[in-house]
């Protein structure tokens, strides 16, 4: 055997040793993300079909499919409900081969995944929940939270509202772990800005009619009802707000957590003034404007929310670390990974990823514009104030975290 021969062969065993730790690394050269959402309630336009679709759009945009390594995305329905999505997420994770669940709209669901993605090692990518428990009391080495949280929310839209005079509030609360800890993070926040809150309303998720915990908001006398809810029970709420003449009668409407879909449904004629708080508005630049061109069409017209923008974002860092390390088992090497990279994508810039598992970016204090200052299809919002991302998430000092040392 000549010398020549020699390094050809050589280079041959070297490449299939390669080829060999990918598959053990990454079986198949296959990553599978499961997108496990509200594809039939009331969490079906801000997240479901339209989360799908900012999955596959960060799978093109990352490039990884062009170097040899093919991603398979499949989708459920967890109807809301902590069993269901628990269920599937096991299943998932058993016997089809995922290995990592992005999104999840619903914080009791997405507090039960994350403790499944935790029992097998694998990644929860959460930018659908609330719940600031994601990285405080309940976090998890597994789980990244992207997007938003109560904190938050809280200490955007409560802050603003109780400093400029809506200092005392009712809450009308979605009876599951998201909507407690909507109303216990802003009841803090309303308190440090010097407000009251005078009493408090559970309403079961779904809610139809209001009226009655609307009737009792309006004899409590606050100055401001806060609607911790989202989606369909956001827009029933307001809504029916709207029949019964509170706004008219002097109280005011804080909407603790708007998407624009909500505001779709409800019309600039009903939404107008609302002030809300978010981290993401597709016409903020022309880089958020050109995901939006990309993306309405291939989810019915709908321009994308702040939970859409977090999968696609979330879904591009996730396939960096994999690449980096290339490596889909090791749920935790992932996550740790994640975390020592700065994060930086088209719709959220530049940030970083805490200890906690806490995604830092900016959050920004907007409102709803008036039907005649609005100049084309889906022209909702304004600018009122940029909050910096170490202001805008709850300190690292207060989260309770044990990943915290």
């Amino acid at each position: 055997m000549n010398k020549a021969t020699r390094s050809l062969l050589a280079l041959a065993v070297a490449g299939a040793l390669a080829v060999g730790t990918a598959s053990a690394d990454i079986p198949n050269n296959t990553i599978k993300l499961g997108v496990l959402s509200d594809f039939s309630g009331l969490y079906k336009d801000l997240g479901g079909d339209g989360s799908v679709v900012a999955a596959k759009l960060a799978v093109q945009d990352s490039g990884i499919e062009k170097k040899g390594i093919k991603v398979e995305i499949i989708q459920a329905d967890h109807q809301n409900k902590p069993d269901v999505g628990s269920a599937i997420a096991r299943r998932w994770y058993d016997s089809e081969g995922v290995d990592a669940i992005v999104d999840v709209p619903t914080s009791s669901v997405a507090l039960a995944v994350a403790q499944v993605t935790k029992d097998k090692n694998k990644v929860f990518l959460a930018s659908g929940p609330g719940s600031s428990d994601l990285t405080g009391k309940s976090c998890s080495p597994n789980t990244i939270h992207w997007t938003y949280d109560t904190w938050m929310l809280a200490n955007g839209t409560g802050t603003a509202i109780t400093k400029h005079g809506g200092n005392t509030w009712f809450f009308i609360t979605a009876d599951y772990a998201f909507g407690h800890a909507l109303q216990h993070d802003t009841t803090a926040a309303v308190e440090k800005a010097g407000g009251k809150v005078l009493g408090s309303v559970n309403v079961p998720i779904s809610t139809q009619d209001f009226s009655s915990y609307l009737l009792q908001a309006q004899s409590s006398k606050a100055k401001v009802i806060g609607l911790a809810n989202a989606g369909g029970d956001t827009i029933n709420s307001i809504k029916q707000a709207g029949e019964f003449g509170i706004v008219k009668g002097g109280q005011q409407l804080a909407g603790l957590l708007v998407f624009i879909t909500d505001i779709h449904s409800l019309g600039l004629q009903t939404a107008q003034g609302l002030t809300l708080t978010t981290t993401f508005y597709w016409d903020m630049n022309a880089q958020t404007r050109a995901f939006a061109k990309r993306f309405a069409p291939l989810d019915k017209g709908i321009h994308p929310t702040m939970v859409h923008a977090g999968v696609y974002a979330a879904v591009l860092d996730y396939l960096k670390a994999v690449e980096a390390l290339h490596d889909v088992k090791d749920g935790v090497k992932i996550v740790d990974e994640m975390k020592k990279m700065p994060t930086d994508d088209p719709l959220f810039g530049k940030g970083s990823i805490r200890v906690d598992g806490r995604v830092l970016h900016p959050a920004y204090l907007m409102q709803v514009k008036t039907p005649a200052e609005s100049k084309y299809p889906w022209d909702y919002l304004k600018l009122v104030a940029t909050i910096p991302a170490d202001e805008a998430f709850r300190p690292l000092k207060d989260d309770g975290c044990s990943l915290v040392k």
